[in-house]
C-alpha cells in the first residue's frame, strides 16, 4: 500500500476531504483534533503526500450484557452488566480514493489496534460500530459484524478479530 497511515495531527491536510457524508466531513475539519486533544477518542489518517484522503475513530465504550446473543453471553461473567468494548466510531474515505480497498485497508488497520489493546492494554470483548447509513451497514456485514437488537448498532467479538491477527 502507497498510503501511510498515521495519528491524525495539525500538520495534515484536511481541509480538502470530502467522503460525500457533511456529517463526517464537518467532524474531520472541525472536531476532530479538538476530540484528540481532550483524550475522547484516537484519530488515525491515512495519507497521500501530506493529505487526508481517509479516517478512523477508537475510542472507549460497554455493551450491555443483555444485547449480545446468548451464545457469547453464557461465556461471560455474570457479574458483568456492562462488557467493555472498543468503539469504531468514525471510518470515511475521500470520495477520489473510493473504490481502492481503502475503507477495508482502514478496518483492518483499527481491527488490529483493537486487538493490540485488548490484549496488551485494556479489555475489551468486542469492536462496536454505529453504521450511519445502509451502505455502512452493509459494509460492515460484509466483514461479519452482528447487529445489537434495538440499536442499529454492529458487533465484532474480539474471539473474531483475534482470528486475524494471531
Amino acid at each position: 500500500m502507497k498510503y501511510q497511515i498515521v495519528a491524525l495531527n495539525s500538520g495534515l491536510d484536511k481541509k480538502n476531504f470530502d467522503c460525500g457524508n457533511e456529517q463526517l466531513n464537518n467532524y474531520l475539519h472541525k472536531q476532530a483534533g479538538q476530540d484528540v486533544k481532550r483524550k475522547l477518542c484516537a484519530v488515525s489518517a491515512i495519507i497521500d503526500n501530506n493529505r487526508v484522503i481517509g479516517y478512523y475513530t477508537l475510542s472507549n465504550t460497554s455493551i450491555a450484557r443483555e444485547a449480545i446473543p446468548e451464545e457469547l453471553r453464557k461465556k461471560m461473567p455474570p457479574s458483568y452488566y456492562n462488557l467493555p468494548a472498543t468503539l469504531l466510531g468514525r471510518l470515511a474515505i475521500d470520495l477520489q480514493y473510493k473504490g481502492q480497498g481503502l475503507g477495508e485497508y482502514l478496518l483492518i488497520d483499527a481491527l488490529k489496534k483493537s486487538f493490540t489493546a485488548s490484549v496488551e492494554y485494556i479489555g475489551s470483548m468486542a469492536v462496536v460500530v454505529d453504521p450511519i447509513d445502509e451502505a455502512a451497514t452493509n459494509f460492515y456485514s460484509k466483514y461479519d459484524f452482528i447487529k445489537l437488537p434495538d440499536s442499529g448498532k454492529m458487533f465484532l467479538p474480539m474471539q473474531t478479530v483475534a482470528q486475524l491477527f494471531t
